[in-house]
């Protein structure tokens, strides 16, 4: 079976409007000269331009998907929420939350990002494809049901685990959420169902400031089903490693899920202006190898990705290229040209040290 890459270039399209790397230009802030919203397409855009030039696009399965239905969509934000993001988005664009701008027409690339989310896993589930991942835009993890935040305007990851559940009879199911910043959305959403287990890795005190301590363990019949991992700012290829190790693998084989899903944020890399972490495309490859393999002994390889964040449009495709290559089993002729450099700024062995015996305590709160 092949590897299947979910893309329309219609998610491109979805506009954030015009920005300072985030902030809206006035009083203080200068208008972006060259540049504009650090949710561009560009990282994207960029990514898939690897996979093509590489040749790794001709091994993959492409395809595009149909929008999420209304149906689906309406199984995690309610329809108050859906009708004024309409509305807006008709009227050529607005905000609903917090950092979350869009443009005209952005409520249909939504639905569409949720729907290639769906693709994806459906055309896992199905025994189509040994794995996939899909090029969501705009991301998910931030959106609450009634409200958008972060730059995501809709739940993909939820909405799409709903609609398998519906249509598959899907039962547990993981979330791990290796994007820089905390997957808030997602662990509201379920919060207190103990068949989705959330698991984000991401950067303490990062975005959202005030949410994603390893405290946040659910409630009812949810209760520790919800593992955050806060990550010291600064840690690199061996912390994202270690907590993989020490609590996303033995919480993954602890829980059993029929499906692993990931939330492919690629924001944690060195050269991305919205964090300060210092993982490498190296990290990438590394943690899709674990993945991989938990999912091989655990649910029959079945592993999908969503994309969410990640702001270096020079280095998002080299993470990105790095996931697809070990999904794929294919090593193309692409090389990273920052690797080396990016292994000599790694944190000395003393924070390495220090971070393991964080990750043990919260390893501990977790029972595992």
């Amino acid at each position: 079976m092949t590897t299947g890459f979910c893309f329309d270039e219609r998610t491109l399209w979805h506009t954030t409007g015009e920005a300072a790397l985030f902030l809206k230009p006035g009083g203080w802030v200068q208008p972006p000269a060259g540049g504009g919203h650090a949710e561009s397409p560009e990282t994207k855009r960029r990514f898939k331009n690897l996979l093509e030039v590489s040749g790794l696009w001709r091994t993959l399965a492409v395809e595009s998907a149909a929008s999420a239905s209304e149906e689906a969509l309406r199984r995690i934000h309610p329809a108050s929420y859906l009708t004024e993001f309409k509305r807006l988005s008709d009227a050529g664009g607005g905000m609903l939350g917090e950092e979350s701008p869009f443009g005209q027409g952005s409520y249909e690339i939504a639905a569409l990002s949720a729907g290639l989310a769906t693709h994806a896993m459906d055309r896992v589930l199905a025994g189509a494809w040994a794995n996939a991942y899909s090029l969501s835009r705009p991301p998910g993890h931030h959106c609450m049901p009634d409200h958008s935040m972060g730059f995501c305007l809709m739940a993909n990851i939820p909405i799409a685990i709903e609609e398998m559940k519906a249509r598959h009879g899907l039962g547990k199911v993981a979330v791990v959420d290796w994007d820089v910043h905390h997957g808030n959305g997602t662990q509201a959403i379920y919060w207190e169902r103990p068949d989705v287990l959330t698991i984000s890795l991401h950067q303490n005190a990062c975005y959202p400031v005030h949410l994603g301590a390893i405290s946040e363990r659910g409630s009812g019949a949810g209760e520790g089903a919800n593992i955050n991992i806060p990550l010291l700012p600064g840690g690199g290829h061996q912390s994202y490693l270690s907590a993989m190790d020490r609590i996303v693998l033995p919480a993954l084989q602890r829980f059993q899920p029929e499906l692993i899903i990931v939330a492919s944020g690629l924001d944690a890399n060195a050269l991305d202006p919205l964090a300060r972490m210092l993982a490498h495309s190296g990290t990438y490859r590394a943690m899709t190898e674990r993945l991989m393999q938990a999912a091989a002994s655990l649910c029959g390889g079945r592993l999908v990705m969503v994309h969410e964040g990640g702001y270096s449009e020079t280095y998002v495709p080299f993470c990105g290229q790095a996931i697809m290559e070990t999904l794929s089993g294919t090593r193309t002729a692409v090389e990273d040209p920052l690797l080396d450099f990016l292994i000599a700024q790694q944190p000395p062995a003393e924070f390495d040290a220090l971070e393991a015996e964080r990750l043990a305590a919260m390893a501990a709160v977790c029972g595992l």
